[in-house]
């Protein structure tokens, strides 16, 4: 069996480290790096985990749609957070873009150590390609 892999890459989405790429599609997933909110610049944005968890999302939305797909298609969400007393400050805006009472995705949420600048959280996803009819 023969796997395609396919770099995903949008201008518009914060620019990746030269160690990865933004995402992976292969057979029918796109595969989301890890994602932190900060800017174009990679300079972690202020406001706390509310302001990081959004940006982080709002990056992933700008991938997925590169890859041709979007949040309503992800299926796997991990976040890792530096802080447990955040959790709930995350979990209202990660509503907010998966809405209870839908297919939201299966999820895994850890804390560590530490994340890249210092980040109070990061978010990574793999997400389905829509299949034509």
């Amino acid at each position: 069996m023969t796997t395609s892999k396919q770099v995903v890459f949008s201008p518009e989405a914060n620019p990746p480290l030269p160690f990865y790429s933004q995402a992976i599609s292969s057979n029918g997933f796109v595969f989301v790096a890890g994602n932190i909110g900060c800017d174009r610049d990679t300079k972690l944005l202020e406001g706390g985990i509310r302001v990081e968890t959004r940006a982080a999302l709002e990056n992933i939305k700008k991938v997925l749609k590169a890859a041709g797909t979007s949040l309503e298609n992800v299926i796997k969400v991990n976040i890792f957070i530096s802080d447990f007393d955040n959790f709930q400050a995350m979990n209202e805006v990660y509503a907010e873009y998966f809405k209870p009472g839908t297919a939201i995705p299966a999820r895994t949420c850890v804390q560590v150590a530490v994340l890249p600048l210092k980040a109070a959280v990061e978010i990574e996803c793999v997400a389905a390609l829509p299949v034509d009819p």
